[in-house]
């Protein structure tokens, strides 16, 4: 095995060649060299993950998702209705004890997991959907941020379980601990190993993809968007602003889930408040369009007017994109949520439902109601297909205009500074996104690798040369591999979750008789 310096020599040497070659070659040759190079690797296995359930058009694993989310739900007897109150006393540390096992309180887990699912998903991801599955698509954002949180509530009690506890009081955590020690006591040991191998191999993927190099790569595109367009020195140079943001998110990640969770809880709430504040502003502005705006999402659920695809688009774009944004049933924040201090594991799943909550019921719908109410989207009566408003002067079909700065345009179109606002928000999505992304790539990495010093600087080194890549890469491929990196988790940590699904079923009931019976009690 190559030592740990070496290897991080050979990463640098690698960062080092890339920043050289652009005193050789146009920086539109090092982007579009970087996106071929890339793309070529993640086709097949982009067109695997979103291959089509047999006899339909229908992507099997939308399909998986949806199926989990409704079981889950059911299951638990609406979890997410009975049990929201609680959770949000917990959040407020009513029930916590600092002397329980763990790193960081209910409120710091919640905001890192949430660092890590209200990112540019929110922002581009949302007006992605709504442009190609039309305002119904909201509609089925909603539904599947709804149902999800019986999703999170199920892996994120696990998560805590399974947990591995430390003598120097870390903890590890996720996916890949309950499904090889939970399957083991459920008597299949050897399927566990495998499945954890697999959800740690892939949350590394999602790490580099959805939560590293979309984040990089919109940041980028509104950037360039706010400094001039294509007449902007950055257009054309991502790999330029890559290495900027690489250089910060290395000075952060560093410090471990306490730092990563000291942050998350100040940044957090303070971008929730700026993006919602924004979105708000212009929806009371045009508030005689908000009950229009609303119809126009029913009727594009159900009858899918102008959509290609019809409805059944339309919840495709729905399902996909809030499954993007806040990840329920993927399993990744049950990394974050397994650093909590307690010793009642269900208690951290009640916190997790609240995650997509916020970050879907709550952000997602309030960017699509921006995009749909500011009146950028019109049918184009030849095609019958969605295009941008053209007396904006910028009608953008598929390949122009995309992702954040389609949500650009809806801003802009209200107060000509909103784009700027937009920028800010923009910057501390992704960076909030890429801290607490580092953290789940970081703890599949040394699952595989073992929990040393070493292992963990290789990886923040490979970490931030993704970071890079994904600034100078187009947005289609960055997308696609990063959406098929989640929806790979989801795969084994659904089936997972099935086999494990009585086990949290006894913990909720035992933690819920105890809290009726007093023996629980909130903290003086």
């Amino acid at each position: 095995m190559t030592p740990p310096r070496l290897l991080r020599r050979e990463a640098f040497l690698v960062l080092a060649a890339l920043v050289a070659s652009s005193s050789t070659a146009s920086a539109q040759s090092i982007d579009e060299t970087i996106n071929a190079a890339v793309a070529a690797v993640t086709s097949p296995f982009v067109a695997f993950i979103f291959a089509p359930f047999p006899g339909t058009t229908f992507p099997w694993i939308v399909l998986w998702l949806i199926t989990g989310a409704t079981i889950f739900t059911l299951y638990f007897g609406f979890v997410q209705l009975w049990a929201f109150k609680h959770a949000i006393d917990l959040v407020k540390g009513d029930y916590s004890d600092p002397k329980h096992a763990g790193e960081v309180s209910h409120f710091q887990a919640l905001s890192t997991a949430l660092s890590g699912t209200v990112g540019l998903g929110n922002i581009a991801g949302v007006t992605v959907a709504v442009s190609v599955g039309g305002p119904g698509a909201t509609f089925w954002m909603i539904l599947a941020g709804l149902t999800g949180m019986a999703s999170k509530f199920t892996e994120c009690t696990l998560g805590v379980k399974y947990r591995n506890e430390y003598p120097n009081g870390t903890v590890s955590g996720g996916a890949m601990y309950y499904l090889s020690k939970g399957l083991a006591e459920r008597g299949f040991p050897g399927a566990g190993r495998v499945m954890a191998v697999f959800f740690a191999i892939c949350c590394i993927m999602g790490a580099f993809g959805g939560g590293n190099m979309f984040q990089a790569n919109q940041v980028h595109a509104q950037i360039v968007n706010v400094t001039g367009g294509e007449a902007s020195f950055l257009n054309e140079r991502g790999w330029l602003t890559g290495l900027v943001m690489a250089s910060i998110v290395f000075l952060v990640i560093v410090g471990g889930i306490k730092s990563i969770a000291n942050f998350a809880e100040k940044i957090v709430p303070f971008m929730a408040v700026l993006y919602v504040g924004s979105c708000l502003a212009i929806l009371v502005t045009n508030y005689d369009r908000i009950f229009w705006a609303v119809g126009q999402i029913l009727e594009g659920a159900f009858t899918g007017l102008g959509v290609a695809g019809g409805a059944v688009g339309a919840l495709i774009q729905g399902f996909r994109r809030a499954t993007f944004s806040n990840e329920a049933g993927v399993g990744s924040a049950a990394i974050a949520h397994s650093a909590v201090r307690t010793n009642e594991p269900v208690t951290e799943g009640f916190v997790s439902l609240l995650e997509p909550f916020i970050d879907t019921v709550v952000i997602c719908t309030m960017t699509a109601l921006v995009v749909i109410i500011t009146g950028v989207l019109e049918v184009d009566p030849a095609t019958g297909s969605y295009v941008w408003d053209s007396a904006a002067g910028r009608i953008a079909t598929e390949g122009n205009l995309s992702g954040v700065a389609l949500t650009s345009l809806a801003f802009s179109k209200e107060i000509y500074w909103f784009p700027y606002l937009l920028a800010l928000a923009v910057v501390l999505f992704a960076f909030s996104t890429m801290i607490s992304w580092s953290y789940y790539g970081l703890k599949a990495w040394t699952y595989l690798f073992g929990e040393s010093a070493g292992a963990e600087t290789t990886y923040n080194v490979i970490f931030c040369i993704f970071v890079v890549i994904g600034a100078a890469m187009n947005l289609g491929a960055v997308i696609d591999f990063a959406d098929a990196s989640l929806f790979a988790m989801a795969l084994v940590n659904i089936t997972g979750l099935y086999i494990l699904m009585p086990v949290v079923k006894r913990e909720m009931t035992s933690y819920w008789s105890r809290l009726a019976s007093g023996e629980i009690r909130k903290v003086t």
